[in-house]
């Protein structure tokens, strides 16, 4: 009784009519749209790794970047042979010139995140390594500019301390809505990703259909009306399964018993538009990327007057300034001692005309040139 006392009194729920055909009624709508995850992970499976449109986006990217020559030179003169280019040239055991740019701008192409770190003591480094941008992660200070940089592996975390010294350099893409981590790309042409991979999907559930489309088998009686037994609707459904479904059963004649009859079904309008929206999904892929689709081979695309010109196009709006952001970036890193006196170039293979110019942000002048 003493209990009852500081028992709160629950008030009855209030009376609830309920229709007897409620549990009946059934809402039918288009359905909810489905897309991948947006974090680096996914989107570097969806978009490299499981989409062709995307993985040629980033090595044709990558790789002409990577491709042009660099130079490095003062106010006076040309270096032919210099520290800072024996480093670049061979950053550490494993990797090249080449390819240890291409890590960097494909990072840059697939997270708008590329961090290069400098191993060695004071001075020159001795080795320059790309760390993956999904396992690292920025740690801001009281100020808001990084204190440290944490690169984590499972269960396992090293700490990069950015106070005294500047032993990773994090270059990034702009991001309208983040300070400290870039915008890739492939995050704005991650629905175009999506639709893609969703037409290619059902392209080979096609195929697997004989590369037809579905019909339906009509049963009729006797009396022109009838059913199937459970048995017959059974048997019926494993003999259609492995005798007439598949690859390797297209074409094979269909033996069907009295009163069955088959109605083929034709492609429906919207069963005919996936190929053209799995094109229009590969444009916007490679508008995202900067590179103009006759150079993938994309069908419907005469937007150029020729190849060469398209050719041109994309290394002066897509590879160099790319080049500019990560070899400036990289010289700085690389000769962070030897900056105020000298400056790493990009140029082209003839080197005549340069192109675009940006400034770094020590005061490395990084000038491109671009193919004729």
């Amino acid at each position: 009784m003493v209990l009852q006392i500081f028992r709160r009194e629950r008030p009855e729920p209030p009376e609830v009519k309920a229709s007897a055909t409620g549990p009946v009624v059934a809402l039918h709508g288009a359905g909810r749209v489905a897309w991948s995850p947006r974090d680096t992970v996914s989107l570097t499976r969806t978009g490299f790794t499981g989409n062709p449109v995307g993985f040629r986006c980033v090595k044709l990217v990558a790789e002409a970047a990577a491709a042009l020559p660099l130079v490095l030179q003062d106010d006076g003169r040309r270096f032919e042979a210099h520290p800072v280019l024996r480093l670049l040239a061979r950053p550490n055991p494993a990797q090249g010139r080449a390819d240890l740019l291409e890590a960097l701008y494909g990072q840059l192409l697939l997270s708008g995140n590329g961090y290069v770190e400098a191993v060695g003591g004071e001075g020159l480094p001795q080795e320059l390594h790309v760390l993956r941008s999904d396992r690292m992660s920025l740690i801001p200070g009281a100020d808001g500019w990084p204190i440290a940089y944490e690169y984590k592996v499972g269960a396992k975390a090293h700490r990069f301390d950015m106070t005294d010294s500047m032993p990773v350099c994090h270059i990034r893409s702009f991001h309208p809505q983040d300070d400290h981590y870039g915008l890739s790309p492939l995050q704005a042409a991650a629905s175009a990703v999506d639709v893609h991979n969703a037409a290619s999907r059902w392209s080979k559930a096609l195929l697997d259909n004989a590369a037809r489309p579905s019909g339906a088998i009509v049963y009729r009686g006797a009396d022109g009306q009838g059913a199937l037994s459970e048995d017959q609707y059974a048997r019926l459904q494993d003999e259609m399964a492995s005798y007439h479904q598949g690859a390797v059963n297209a074409g094979r004649p269909m033996l069907l018993e009295g009163g069955l009859d088959w109605k083929p079904m034709g492609f429906s309008p919207s069963d005919m538009e996936f190929q053209k929206t799995k094109e229009s999904a590969a444009r916007e892929i490679a508008l995202a990327f900067g590179v103009p689709p006759m150079l993938l081979g994309l069908p419907g695309d005469a937007t150029y007057a020729n190849y060469q010109e398209a050719n041109r196009a994309f290394y002066r709006l897509t590879v160099l300034p790319l080049a500019a952001r990560g070899d400036g970036s990289a010289g700085i890193l690389a000769g962070r001692v030897l900056w105020r006196v000298a400056r790493v170039e990009a140029r082209s293979r003839r080197g005549a005309r340069p192109g675009i110019g940006a400034r770094g942000a020590l005061g490395a002048d990084c000038r491109h040139g671009f193919p004729e």
